[in-house]
């Protein structure tokens, strides 16, 4: 059965997945002590019709790592925020298992941007309302994402499959997030079976152009099966993957979100060209 953007399975996967590796996850506990909810954000991609999937791969991974999870679905082929949201944000979050939460939020970004542009306020308003939450997994397109976190020195993860439509979304964001915020790192989740040569090929020639084009950088790269049974321990490369993005998060002082990388230069239609042959 195709799965949509929903994480209504997430409670299975994560109550199925093996025991966090001691060393890794004391290790998390003692960086996110004392710390602010660190945020992870997954670039949406309307392209990629197993969204859903690496949701809950990313949440079982995080489970792992013995984190607390609030994932906000913010894309817009979401669930709609409920008719509540605008007055009270703690009874619309879903607890789904003693480590992960959800938060239906189609909409929400854009209707609580300030006069500067930003939702930033609406994040720290949800991260009051959620005291026990360790991660924050947002899952919105760039626009948004570039709304909502206007301070922080992201190091978005961007979702693409085997597909040029899905390749050159990914490029579009990446150059949105690179233009209007910034962020020139990027990790990348691929809808596709691990073992397929050209899964390899695709995230390389998304790396090539992001340099090229850019001069930004895709950092790491898993390819997840969007066929995979969701009771699974995460892979390696996929517990490598979100353990350093939060430590990277984690770790970063914010006063450090104030000194912003160099705009990228202009970029011409053979950037879009170059993503559109990626397969």
């Amino acid at each position: 059965m195709q799965r949509n953007d929903s994480v209504r399975h997430v409670p299975e996967s994560v109550l199925h997945a093996r025991a966090p590796r001691r060393d890794q996850a004391q290790s998390l506990r003692r960086l996110f002590a004392g710390a602010q909810v660190c945020p992870l954000a997954l670039v949406a991609n309307p392209h990629v019709a197993f969204s859903g999937v690496m949701l809950e791969r990313l949440t079982t991974a995080l489970g792992t790592l013995g984190l607390n999870t609030l994932v906000v679905d913010a894309a817009d082929t979401s669930p709609a925020a409920g008719e509540l949201a605008a007055l009270d944000l703690r009874a619309c979050i879903e607890p789904l298992s003693a480590q992960v939460s959800y938060l239906a939020a189609r909409g929400l970004p854009l209707r609580h941007v300030d006069t500067h542009g930003s939702s930033s306020a609406w994040l720290d308003r949800l991260a009051a309302a959620a005291p026990q939450v360790q991660v924050m997994l947002v899952h919105a397109g760039a626009a948004d994402l570039a709304r909502l976190f206007t301070h922080q020195p992201l190091r978005p993860v961007l979702l693409a499959a085997d597909h040029p439509q899905s390749m050159t979304h990914a490029y579009a964001a990446m150059k949105l997030l690179a233009m209007r915020r910034g962020l020139m790192s990027f990790d990348l989740l691929l809808a596709a079976p691990p073992k397929q040569p050209r899964a390899a090929v695709i995230a390389r020639r998304l790396a090539s152009c992001a340099e090229s084009f850019l001069g930004a950088a895709v950092r790491e790269w898993v390819a997840i099966d969007p066929a995979c049974d969701v009771r699974e321990a995460p892979g390696a490369a996929l517990l490598r993957l979100v353990s350093e993005q939060v430590r990277h998060e984690a770790a970063m002082d914010s006063d450090a979100a104030a000194a912003a990388p160099p705009w990228p230069r202009h970029t011409s239609t053979r950037a879009h060209a170059a993503v559109s042959t990626l397969n």
